[in-house]
Formats: C-alpha cells, structure tokens, sequence
C-alpha cells in the first residue's frame, strides 16, 4: 500500500545541441548522461550542468551532415572507459572517453536495425537489414550469424503425451479436414503490425544473462513474432500467434516476465510472457481505444516500477501530439497506476530518450526533444492520516491512476486491491496527504496530473483549487505538498522554492527539499534536505529557517537522517512516544523514544532481544509497516506478496493498557487482556493503590460475573510489572509488592477489597463471585463459602437474575474437588449441608449415611470433636472435647501426647486447675525427652512438683536455678550443702568472669528470698521490678528498630548521592587530600577542587596534634550530621552498634507465670532480628567489600584489571575503620527462643 513520492526533480536547461537526441545511456560510475544524436556523442552531468566530453560523428563520416542520420542503440563500457554507438548504416562505433577519440570496430554492409549488450556487457547482440542475428564478444569478435525467422519452434517446444486426449482417437479423415481448417483460419485470422508500428526489432536480456528475446515483423503474416534465443544464440521458443502485438519489449530483470503491449479491439493492454512463449497476465492502459500509442517500455533495475512512454494517436489543432510518461508498479497481482507525467503538445518538451538509473532503481533521466534534461528521484511512502486521537480513522491512501483507494484501518482491514471506499477523480492522481490539523486529520488533498488540487472530507469532495501561480510552473517538479490548517498547501517548486496557500508567499531553500513533516502537538514544519540537514519553517508575517538543534518529538527524523543509527530498517513509523520499525531480521521493533537517547537507540537496534523483551516481535519475512492506528494496538503490516495481517504489537499493547488503567477505563483494559491473553494480573499490578482506590468504579465497568470471576481466578503472587511485563522508564508503575497490601498478600488483598465492594453494591447479584474471591485466598475459606451456600438455600434470593443455591453449589464444585468440598462441608457441622454436597459427589450413600447418623447421636461437643478428629483437625478437636467435661480429660491427655498440643491444651486450662498441672508434667517431660531441661524446670517449678524441678536443673547444670528451688523445697542443710559442692565443681573454672545479667540478679533475690523466708517481697518488690525491666525492654526494642530502619535508609541515600557525584566529577581532577578516592568515586557533590582545599589542610594539623585531639577529630568525622563527608562511614558504624544479640527476660516471666508478656517480648525480639538479618545484605554489598582489592594475578587478564579500574569501588577507609567493611554474622547457634512460648 505505498505510493510512489518524487523526492528530487533535477532539470538542467543548459545543454544544447544540433539536432534532437535519439539513444540514452548512463555512466554507472560518474552518473554522468551519454547522449546521441545525429550529428555527435556527448557525455553530459545534468547535476553542474557542464558538458564534460563531446565528439562529432558527422566529421569522419559515420553520419551524414544533412541530419538524416540514424543511431540504433548507445551503450556505456566502464571497463573499456568506452561507449558503444550503433548506426543505421551498419557501422559500430567505439568512442574512447579518456583519449577522446572516435574508432569503428566493425561494419555491416546490410545495415544495423537494433544492438543490445547483456547485462554483463560480456555479449552483444545486432540485428541487420537482412533479417539475422549476430552475436559478439565484448572485444567483437563474431560467434555466430542465424537468421531472425526461423520454421522450428526452438529447444522448448512443447511434449504431449496426449493420453485420453481427442488427438490420440481414430478420428477419421473427415474429422482430420476440420482440424486443418481451424488451424488455417488461425493463421489467417493473425492480423499484421499496426500502420504506425516502425517494423524494426527489438532486444532485450534477461537479467542473468542468460537469454534474450527478440520481436520482429513475421515475414508469413506481417504481426510481430517474440522469438527467446539462449547465450549460445539457440533458439529456445517462439511466441504463439498474439493478434496486435505492438514494438515494445522488454524483460523483467529479475527473469520472471517478459513485456509488451497488446492492442485488443477494445481495450489497449500490456501484455506479459513467460520464456516459453506464453502470454501469462496483463493489464490494461487507461485510454479510449486507437487513443494512444506506446513507444517504449522500461522496468527499473529491480523490476519493481515499469514505465509506460506513450503518444497521442490523433495530434491536436497545432498538428502535435501529446506525450505521456506513466510509472506502474504491482501488488497482489493487482497494477496501480502511481504517476502519470503530462508533458503536453510542446514539440520541444516531448521526451526524446528515457531510461533508468542502472545503480539507483527509482532514478529516472529524460531528455526532451529540445535538449532539456530531467532527472527525477522517486522514494517509497505510506500516505496515512497523521492523528493521533480516537477520532481519526487510520486512513492509508493508495494511488490507482485516476482513482484514489482509501481504507480505514479502525473500522475494518481491507485486503488490497480492495478498499473501504474509493475517490473517482477527473485525471490521474500524483500526490496526495491528509490534513495535519487536530480532529480534521480524515480530510484528504490530492494533486492530479493537470495541477489541480482536490480536498475530500470523509470522501465527499468539498474543494477544488486551480493556482494561478502554477500555470507558469512545471507542474513536473512538484513533488511535496501539506495539507495545513489556514495554509491549505505548502508546495515546493524545484526543490528550492517554497509556496505556501494560493501561492501567498514563498521562500528560498539553499538546497533540494526531498520532504516535509508536520507536527501536530508542537505545529512545527520541518523540512528534510537532499544532504540530510533539517530546518524549521517559522510560521508568522514572513518565513525564515534556522537549523534544527534541539531534541524533541517532532525532530525524530532529524535523529534519524543526521545520524545513522541503524542500517538493516525496511520500514519505520513514528506513533506517539513511540518508533516502530521493521528490520531485514525479520523484526518488528517498538522503541521508547522519551527514554532512549541516540546511544541508547544505537544499543538496542545493534543487540539481541533478550526475554520478556516487550519491544521485539518476530514477523514474516519482507514485512512491512502500512500505519499504526491511533488510541488502539492495531499495527497494519503488508507481506511482499501484497496482502495485510494485523498484529497488536505487545509494547504497544502494554502502553495502550497502562493509559487505560490510568484514565480508570478498566473495561476497555480487560477486553482488550483478554482478547489478547495478557495476563489480568496487571489490572491490580500497574498501580495497586489506585484500583484498590476503585473497586467500586472496576466492578461498575466489568459488570459482568463471567469477567470478574476470570479475574479472580487468575490472580497470582506474581509481580507481573517485574517478571511478565517490566515497566518502561517513563511509565509510572507502582510495585504490588511494595504498596496497596499492608503486609498481606497480594491474592488477599485483591479478593477482601472486591468481596467488601460486591457485598456492598450487590450481594446476590454478585454472589458467585463472593465465592470465587472466598475460595481464591491463599488459604481457601471454603466453609465461608459453604456456609454462603446454606444461607441461600434457608433464604432463597428474590432478584431476577440472582442465582440459587443449587447453582452457587454447582459452581463451587467447579472450582474445588468435590471431596475436598465435602470434607469441608462437613467441618461446618452442617448436616443438612453435608448431604447436599454428597449428594452432588460420586459418593455411595453407603459410605457417608452410616457415619452421618453415628455423629448425630452424639452429644454436640463431643460431636464435634469427633468430626474435626475425622478432618484431622487436632487443635480443633481438643478445644470441643476440652468442653466435655472432666470425664474425657484422659482422652484429650492422650490427643495432646499424640498430636504434641500441649501449649494449646495448657491454654484451654485455668493455672491453677489439676489439668494444668498434669498437662505442664506432661509436657516437661516431652521437653525432657527434647534435651530442654531447663525449660521443664521451669514449668515444674512454677507448677509446684519441686523435686522434678530440681532433678531437671541439675541434669542440665543450672546451678542458680538448682540452688534457688532446693532453698525453696527446703532441703535440709546437709543435703543443700552437698548439692553447692557438686554444683561448685562445675562452676570452679569460671572464676569471675561470669556475667551477672538481669536474670542472675533474680535469681540471687529468690535464693535470698527463700533463704530467709520472706515470700512476701515477691508480691511488693520482685513482681513489679520484673514488669517495669519488661516495659523498658520493650520501648528500648522499638527504638533500635526505628533507628536501625532510619540509618538503613539514610545510607542508602547518601550512597545515591554519592553515586551521581562520582558521575558529574569523573572527568575532573581529584582531591589530593589523604582520602581522595572518597571523593571521587564516591563522596558528596562538592567539586574536588573545593574538597581538596578544604580538607588537606586539616588532615596536616591532625597528625601533628596529640592523640586526644586526634580522638576528638576521629569523633567529628564519624558525625551523623547530613551533608558530611563521610556519613556513610558513620552510619556504618552506628549500624554496627545496633546489631548485637539483646539477652531477654524471657525465663523470668515464665518462671511467674506471665505467659503473655513474654510471648509480646519474644516477638518483639524475632521481628528486631528478622529486620537486621535482612537489612546486612543491603547494607554491605558484595561491592563493599570486592570493590577495595583489584583483581590482579596471574589468572587475570588486561581487560579484567581494566574493568576493575573502571568499576565504581566505595571510599578507602583507614586501617581503624577497616572493620566497618565487614558484616556481622548474627549468632544463630545461640537458642534464646523458648519452645514453650510458641
């Protein structure tokens, strides 16, 4: 779907010369023009104008002085540094460029009628007035001479075997009559060569080489004859009888086809082909029959464009024809007709010779019959509407002669040759655009071949404009025009000359414009020169032009055409903030530009994708951008074969879905996911915050259960914007997993927000999504969404379209195994509600109805306990039978023992009740087993059994405590002194370094306490010591924590800063203080200048004072103050003060039953050490401590010493502080965790 753009028409009016040119050939290496005519050679530049060589052929007679000399065929021989030139006469000439000089190689007496050299200029063939064929070597040494007629077919003749064919039948001589007959009629019937046909052959070369065809005047009936000769100038095949076969010939380069024109008795057509002879497809020219007539037919060198020469058959009242030039291209076996080139009834401005460049496909040179020289540069483009609203249709404009095909990509794809409609207009149509104003981008302005300029509003015509100004112009050179809001067109002329509206003002370009581009956002002009310059057009009372210097969205060419920033692109497109383009790798790209600089863009275009790369796609091979369309995810591409395919881009996708969840347009999100299979998790991903914001405004939208029940079940913990779909630069994301949860998951989360919201706006309305959101939580609350269940069936819902309980059932077998559904149900206690569900299980009522009924006779406790035992559900079963009475204690005795629930079960107990006794000796004696005796002295002691007490603190060595309970028993003194001297053996070694703590001073009192009877200041002194040391321990917990959590995050502050610092100071000068790796690499955002001079002389005075001042500086440079040099140093140290292991009152508080608080104090203490074990990873990185030593060795390399040069390392810090480098180790040996608080 591209249209065919004149970027640059050169016309150089300079050269003159007698006669009029005849043949045309081009110098593919200066690009010079070889011109001939009758009366001499000359090689001409059309872009300086000059003439650089000139010879006559009339001085040594190869022509005649009168004029009436003919040239048959030009040909450029850049090895030779020659040109080939061919008479009429008969004679080959070979003109020397570098000597100048004029040589004839050879002579046919009979006369030359056609020459044509092959494409590697190894061969070249001439046709003669004798009919025949010679073929030559490059150095014109003949091969072979054959005539041009020949009887036989040639070596591709046709074999049929002719099996239950009519011809293979006795058919009998009557039979045999008819067929010759026919036969006869056929050849009779072949009409001969038109009147104006100029009865001389023609040549033309495959584009290998490899074979050429001929046409030429049969001589048995008159019409033309397509003969197909191989390089050995064997006949391969001959044309079959094509009745108005006219003169011109030419072969497709690429080998396929070759052309010609066929006049039919109503329409004039060019014809194709194939090498066997056979016609294979055509198309037909638009005019009136006997209106005109072709002269030549040109395929460019990569057979993509073919030109079309044709005359007017009836001249006009002044006696002279007009003269057309049409360039056809095909796609999807459709031809279109892209430019139509009027040169009018001036005799002088006629074309006199045409071809193509041989190195530039789209570079056509033209001479005219009064010596003017044009040579137009064509380019490939897309003419599509540039909006980029949702108003504007994504209208792609295709030129087909005098027809516009328009389609309208929002609304539908249409395959071309169709369209979604079409514009007829009243002469063939050269350019066309759309307007470039905001909400009228649908008008569309065509220029056709007579300069008149036609606007079309949603394919109505609603303009129509002839410049006066123009008529003096050739219209030829205008190849640029814009559709502008109150400047209808911006046209340039020449390249040079800028008119803008009705011809209301113009302005001089130093240069050749080849395009305009418009912005709408910024409504700036920009204008691409031939060199590759952009330059704004300044709007206003006159029109000046400055030079493009700054970077942004509307100077995205510049980026492009100023620099080359890749070389493998066959298509691009700009889209918003957004450059896509598809690369001969077989890609399709989707860049950022507002995050991307060149480098960047150079990066990516050079480098592989890597996974979950949202910004490549594969593609078909040859593919094409056709237009992206706006506030959608549709990208239109074309294949080579001509037809489109649709694909939706996934970071357009992505960028679409992230404008839609920020305008809150979550119903257009979540069709678009779902058409597209992007994983719905980012509804909620993309911005946690604001959809739990607007639940309410999300189930409005969606209202549909279908859709929201898809929703549910497809969330998952995952990120998606961290893992799936990674967030651009510029895209304002907010982590799930950082916001919108409070600590909870994020499944969680998600499903309490949208049950509260459901339950508020519509409970039986949304009722199965209620229970998808019950059912989806990390752990599923399926007896919730059972007991829902059982509401519906007591009180059957009254809405219209509210479902029932028989359905919400059926659901929930949906979504859940129906035995696990049915254990569930049972753990309700339910029985109505069991049978329902068994009833909808595989279950034999033989299985579950005797069981049922068992339970049913069962007093409720104890019912209960029965089935949360079946359910293995212990901690459940222990609360129920604890409720039935005394006489099952032995058996709820045994269910701790067995499932290990003794601080459950010791919860369920009063303290002072037996249970709890037995239960706390039964569990001392699980702890026994578990190598925890001093943990079961514990509990014995404080539950009275002070001789297993004792016993268990002598097994495990604690003295203290075994001295304070024998005191407590009392034991006699005997007995107390023999247990002092074991116990003294063990504590002989420990001499007075043992730590007296908290704890030890306890006990001490209670050994005091119960020395000398005075259990009293228990009650008045120890209790409430013991309770205000727990409140202190407490606050001092949450102020390590709260300043363990500020210094973490102010080092990581400082270390940002530090970080851009050492970029903006890299190519300066470093300090040339003692610490001048600090700030360079990584110190504030003082200059080191200003460091240095600051700092150096300080640092001389500190090593000359005395070792208390030096303490004293010591502690000024490890200041906490922001903005300090070396802050970081000292939020590390402080740091390293917090992490210690804080010692507990754990024991104490259990050993006087305060079961509560030490639990409090116990997690208070796992949270503060769970922070610091997670937070030394991120305050000493791997970094720290690789980035002081350089990889150096004799398993290094030089690039590795580079790098580690090159890589960012922290400060050096002095040997005192070296420590600071490496992270505490947290003891996890020490086990100051007590098992009974769990």
């Amino acid at each position: 779907m591209r249209n065919l753009k004149l970027l640059k028409c050169l016309r150089s009016l300079e050269l003159q010369s007698p006669g009029c040119p005849q043949c045309l050939s081009v110098r593919t290496d200066t690009g010079s023009l070889l011109i001939a005519s009758q009366f001499s050679i000359t090689e001409y530049d059309p872009r300086t104008g000059q003439v650089l060589n000139e010879v006559s052929l009339t001085a040594e007679d190869y022509l005649p002085e009168d004029g009436e000399g003919v040239l048959v065929g030009i040909q450029d021989l850049p090895e030779q540094e020659s040109v080939c030139v061919a008479t009429a006469r008969g004679d080959v000439i070979l003109y020397n460029l570098s000597t100048n000089q004029l040589e004839c190689v050879g002579t046919v007496d009979s006369g030359l009628t056609a020459m044509s050299w092959s494409p590697d200029q190894e061969l070249v063939t001439f046709c003669t007035g004798q009919e025949t064929i010679i073929l030559m070597t490059k150095d014109f040494e003949p091969i072979t001479e054959v005539a041009i007629h020949q009887d036989e077919f040639g070596e591709g003749k046709f074999i049929t075997v002719g099996w239950g064919k009519k011809e293979t039948h006795t058919i009998g001589l009557f039979n045999m009559l008819m067929h010759y007959n026919y036969i006869f009629h056929i050849y009779k019937d072949v009409q001969p060569a038109l009147l104006w046909d100029d009865h001389r052959p023609r040549i033309t070369w495959r584009g290998d080489g490899q074979l050429f065809a001929v046409s030429a005047i049969c001589s048995q009936t008159g019409a033309r004859k397509v003969r197909v000769w191989n390089r050995e100038c064997i006949l391969q095949a001959t044309s079959e009888a094509i009745n108005g076969l006219e003169q011109p010939l030419c072969w497709k380069p690429s080998g396929s086809l070759i052309a010609s024109t066929q006049r039919h008795p109503n329409k004039h057509s060019v014809v194709f082909m194939e090498k066997n002879g056979l016609l294979h497809g055509d198309f037909t020219l638009p005019f009136a029959k006997d209106q005109a007539k072709v002269k030549e037919l040109l395929w460019n060198s990569d057979s993509t464009v073919l030109a079309v020469w044709l005359e007017d058959m009836n001249p006009g009242d002044d006696g002279n024809p007009n003269t057309y030039i049409q360039l056809w291209t095909v796609g999807n076996y459709h031809w279109y007709l892209k430019q139509s080139l009027h040169f009018g009834r001036d005799p002088l401005k006629a074309p006199a010779c045409v071809c193509w460049d041989p190195e530039k496909p789209l570079r056509l040179h033209l001479l005219s019959q009064g010596w003017a020289s044009y040579t137009y540069d064509w380019g490939w483009c897309t003419d599509r509407s540039p909006g980029d609203d949702s108003q504007d249709s994504a209208n792609v404009a295709v030129i087909d002669g005098d027809k516009v095909l328009v389609t309208t990509f929002r609304q539908c794809v249409v395959p071309p040759p169709m369209c979604s409609y079409e514009l007829q207009l009243p002469a063939a149509v050269n350019l066309v655009t759309f307007h470039s104003q905001t909400q009228r981008t649908n008008e569309l302005a065509a220029l056709t071949a007579d300069c008149r300029l036609h606007i079309y509003s949603q394919g109505v015509l609603t303009r129509k404009l002839q410049d006066k100004g123009t008529k003096n112009k050739s219209h030829l050179s205008i190849h640029s025009f814009l559709f502008l809001h109150g400047l209808e067109t911006l046209i340039p002329f020449w390249g040079k000359n800028f008119v803008c509206g009705v011809i209301s003002s113009q302005v001089q370009v130093e240069g050749h414009v080849i395009s305009l581009c418009h912005s709408l956002k910024s409504d700036t002009l920009a204008l691409q020169l031939e060199d590759g310059q952009i330059r704004r057009v300044h709007w206003g009372e006159c029109f000046s032009l400055c030079i493009c210097v700054e970077v942004k969205e509307d100077e995205c060419l510049s980026l492009w055409c100023c620099l080359q920033v890749a070389s493998n692109i066959s298509s691009f497109v700009v889209y918003g903030e957004f450059l896509l383009l598809t690369t001969h790798a077989h890609t399709c790209r989707c860049l950022h530009l507002t995050t991307m600089s060149i480098r960047d863009l150079k990066a990516a275009l050079s480098s592989e994708a890597t996974q979950n790369d949202e910004s490549v796609r594969k593609v078909e091979r040859g593919s094409r951008i056709v237009t992206v369309v706006p506030q959608d995810t549709k990208l239109i591409l074309q294949m080579p074969r001509g037809n489109l395919e649709t694909i939706h881009h996934r970071a357009l996708v992505l960028a679409q879905l992230r404008k839609w969840l920020d305008d809150l347009k979550f119903r257009d999100a979540f069709e678009c996911m779902r058409k597209l299979r992007i994983n719905l998790n980012l509804i909620y991903d993309h911005n946690p915050s604001v959809f739990l914001g607007n639940v309410e405004t999300f189930l409005k939208q969606i209202d549909s259960t279908n859709y929201i029940n898809l929703f549910l079940t497809e969330l998952k913990e995952e990120d998606t914007t961290k893992t799936m779909y990674p967030c651009p630069m510029s895209a304002a994301c907010q982590s799930a997993s950082g916001s919108g949860g409070g600590g909870k998951k994020k499944v969680d989360t998600v499903c309490d927000a949208l049950r509260s919201s459901m339950e508020t706006l519509d409970p039986q309305k949304f009722c199965l999504c209620i229970l998808t959101s019950h059912v989806k939580k990390t752990t599923p609350e399926l007896e919730v969404a059972l007991q829902k269940v059982r509401e519906l069936r007591v009180n059957p819902p009254t809405a219209k379209n509210a479902a029932s309980a028989e359905e919400a059932l059926k659901y929930l077998l949906f979504l859940v195994n129906v035995n696990e559904l049915y254990e569930h149900s049972l753990g309700t206690y339910d029985f109505d509600l069991v049978l329902m569900v068994a009833e909808k299980s595989q279950k034999d009522p033989k299985e579950y109805l005797p069981f049922l009924n068992m339970l049913k006779t069962l007093e409720p406790n104890y019912q209960r306990y029965t089935i949360d035992k079946h359910l293995k559900r212990y901690k459940k079963a222990l609360h129920h039978l604890s409720k039935c009475g005394e006489e099952h204690f032995t058996e709820a005795l045994n269910l701790v023992k067995d499932q290990r629930l003794y601080i459950e079960a010791m919860q369920l107990y009063p303290s002072d009740s037996p249970q709890h006794k037995v239960l706390s000796v039964a569990y001392a004696e699980h702890l026994m087993e578990q190598q925890q005796a001093e943990q079961a002295g514990l509990l014995l002691w404080r539950c009275g059994e002070m001789a297993c007490a004792l016993q268990a603190f002598v097994s495990c060595t604690s003295w203290r405590h075994a001295l304070a309970v024998a005191t407590h028993i009392p034991l006699p003194p005997e007995q107390l002194a023999q247990l002092a001297r074991d116990l003294a053996g063990i504590v002989e070694g420990w001499g007075g370094a043992v730590h007296v703590l908290i704890y030890d001073l306890l006990l001490i009192s209670l050994f005091q306490i119960y020395l000398y009877s005075r259990q009293d200041i228990t009650e008045t002194h120890l209790k409430p010591a013991l309770l205000e040391v727990h409140s202190n321990q407490v606050a001092f917990l949450e102020s390590q924590k709260a300043l363990f959590t500020r210094h973490k995050n102010r080092l990581a502050v400082v270390r940002e800063q530090k970080a851009k610092a050492r970029l903006e100071l890299i190519d300066e000068d470093g300090p040339d203080c003692a610490d001048a790796e600090l700030y360079s690499e990584a110190s504030s955002v003082l200059t080191g200048s200003r460091i240095g001079s600051k700092y150096s002389q300080s640092n001389s005075r500190i090593s000359t004072r005395s070792s208390k001042n030096r303490r004293k500086a010591e502690g000024k440079k490890h200041s906490l103050k922001e903005g300090s040099p070396f802050e970081d140093i000292a939020l590390l140290h402080a740091l390293i003060q917090i992490i210690h292991e804080i010692h507990s009152l754990l024991k104490a508080l259990v050993l006087f039953q305060f079961d509560m608080l030490a639990s409090n104090l116990q997690a208070h203490y796992s949270e503060l050490l769970q922070l610091m074990e997670k937070g030394i990873p991120e305050i000493w990185n791997e970094g720290l401590q690789q980035g002081q030593t350089l990889i150096t060795g004799p398993n290094s390399t030089a690039n590795s010493i580079m790098a580690s040069f090159q890589q960012p390392r922290p400060s050096r810090v002095h040997q005192q502080d070296a420590e600071i480098l490496i992270p505490p180790k947290m003891r996890q040996s020490v086990k100051w965790k007590l098992c009974i608080l769990k």
